[in-house]
């Protein structure tokens, strides 16, 4: 009796992954904005908390290059800044 297994039906496909990895920025169109975010990281002690803002601007820079497809659009509420992004509308006075 053999107990060796056919492995080659089975076929798997590598996919990347939905979010955590986007291509690298070869043109330098968000350079500024990784460049602000990493010095807010450096004065904070590299405490991430406190450079949300910069880190939100970078992302709204990624998804905003559609052309060079660095970052596919997403709410930013489901990239965790739903309470920057209400702070923002608080901070703009209504139109009358």
């Amino acid at each position: 009796m053999s107990t060796a297994m056919n492995f080659s039906s089975k076929s798997f496909t590598p996919r990347p992954p939905d979010k955590g990895a986007f291509p690298l920025d070869h043109f330098g169109e968000c350079s500024a904005f990784k460049e602000r975010f990493m010095e807010c990281l450096r004065r904070s002690g590299y405490e991430s908390a406190a450079c949300r803002q910069s880190a939100m601007a970078y992302l709204e820079c990624r998804m905003d290059r559609r052309v060079a497809q660095l970052m596919a659009n997403e709410p930013l509420e489901k990239l965790g800044f739903k309470d920057l992004i209400n702070e923002k509308s608080e901070e703009k006075p209504e139109k009358s």
